[in-house]
């Protein structure tokens, strides 16, 4: 075993909804020496997201679900503080799916590890956020499966968070219109007066429905898809003829007891006439161009274009907490864990 010492956040029971006490347990977790060909890294940062509650789920999905006393998923920013590896030296700083742990050992040739080309004014932990996955997600799933024309009008729901952030300023860029469907007047304010969108109605405030039909005049051409439920609801009537729908998530329904039984975007789209064109899509699809599209958000950030915000939990002790509450929605952009510097 290695000389350092770690600590992981472990699956230890399925969660029945909601996570309890006792779901995830924080445990000392031994650290494996490298072979060769390997290295070790120490976690700096830690990536929270939603598709992490899925898999925590006995079902089989688009990814296999998390073993029981196996770690939880997660994709990190790390430094390699070892290795057996001519591709990756000690001091090199790495994307790659750790897990919720703070030392990880892996092949230097591992898919989904990619050396950091670290520039000017971006951040490490940005390359988690708007210039990492979740950036990569809004960016694809809009240019690619959105397909935005300048003058359309393009809604985003969890238009706050790193997903719907790179979206909704993507779109503007296009020349879009852009509408943000957020939780509470904190968010929908940071929306338009610092993301720029045009609008951004409050799903909390009670008039949902009516709220996004007078923001949206003109109907609605694209609806990017990351919450499902109401949301969902209320903007199919809206959809124009032609629409396009990328589904990256529906975030409402993931602490769900019975999966097999909630309403999915697929539901309401499908029940429409004429069925607009939708899909549900993975970032993977486009790995191949994972280098150039980050580069592309990593300037955009360096040069101000691309703004974005944080929540970040201290230590992976508060990991279990920060991860139930961004669930909730309580976060405020992209929700991080920061481990070591």
């Amino acid at each position: 075993m290695s000389e350092y010492t770690n600590r992981a956040v472990v699956l230890k029971q399925r969660p029945q909804g909601e996570i309890q006490q006792g779901d995830l347990v924080l445990e000392d977790r031994p650290v494996r020496s490298p072979d060769e060909g390997e290295v070790v890294a120490q976690v700096l940062w830690l990536s929270l997201d939603p598709y992490m509650r899925p898999r925590m789920n006995d079902a089989k999905g688009y990814m296999d679900p998390i073993g029981i006393d196996e770690p939880i998923v997660g994709e990190s920013v790390a430094r390699v503080v070892e290795s057996r590896s001519d591709a990756l030296k000690v001091g090199d700083l790495v994307t790659c799916y750790s897990g919720w742990q703070e030392y990880v050992t892996f092949p230097a040739d591992a898919p989904m590890v990619y050396k950091i080309q670290q520039r000017d004014k971006v951040p490490l932990q940005a390359y988690l956020g708007v210039a990492g996955m979740p950036g990569r997600t809004g960016y694809c799933g809009l240019m690619y499966v959105g397909k935005p024309k300048a003058g359309e009008t393009v809604v985003v729901s969890a238009a706050s968070g790193p997903v719907g952030t790179v979206v909704g300023q993507t779109a503007k860029s296009e020349g879009c219109r852009v509408v943000g469907v957020a939780g509470g007047p904190e968010k929908c304010n940071y929306v338009v007066n610092e993301l720029g969108f045009d609008a951004c109605v409050d799903y909390k405030a009670g008039n949902l429905d009516a709220d996004l039909k007078a923001a949206c005049p003109d109907g609605i051409d694209i609806y990017f898809e990351n919450v499902g439920g109401a949301v969902t609801r209320a903007v199919a009537p809206l959809l124009n003829a032609g629409a396009r729908v990328p589904i990256c998530g529906y975030v409402s329904a993931y602490n769900a007891t019975d999966m097999a039984s909630v309403e999915t975007p697929f539901h309401v789209l499908k029940a429409l006439a004429p069925v607009p064109e939708h899909r549900f899509f993975l970032v993977t699809e486009w790995q191949d161009r994972h280098q150039e599209i980050t580069g592309i958000l990593a300037s955009r950030v360096a040069s101000g274009e691309l703004k974005y915000r944080e929540t970040v939990a201290e230590g992976l002790e508060n990991a279990i907490d920060a991860f139930k509450g961004m669930l909730k929605g309580k976060n405020f952009g992209k929700q991080l864990v920061h481990i070591a510097d």
